[in-house]
């Protein structure tokens, strides 16, 4: 009875430390990315340039709720949710050294 005892405990002993490297390894590190995003995402403000899910190029002229308006061109404006913005590359709009499609 003592070995099976002994077994059990070593087993679960397993399957904590198993429970510990998946949390430190595949968890917690989501957490930390899912938490940047958010962050991101409501840092939003007029006047940011950014980058949407799709790839397109764009300055923020208008700030909504669960929305933005985004100048694409002169005159062209979409509206995306805040969620398809990618990443945020500053205030202004994207320069030449930036874009070299714009340099054309």
């Amino acid at each position: 009875m003592g070995a099976q005892q002994g077994s059990m405990v070593s087993s679960l002993i397993m399957l904590a430390l198993m429970f510990g490297i998946f949390y430190f390894f595949l968890i917690r590190p989501q957490q930390t990315q899912q938490k940047k995003r958010r962050e991101m995402l409501d840092s939003l403000r007029k006047g940011n340039t950014v980058i949407t899910i799709g790839g397109i190029y764009g300055q923020i002229v208008e700030v909504k709720d669960d929305s933005l308006i985004v100048q694409i061109a002169d005159n062209v404006r979409v509206r995306t949710v805040r969620g398809a913005v990618n990443s945020v590359l500053g205030k202004g709009e994207v320069t030449k050294d930036k874009d070299p499609e714009l340099a054309e």
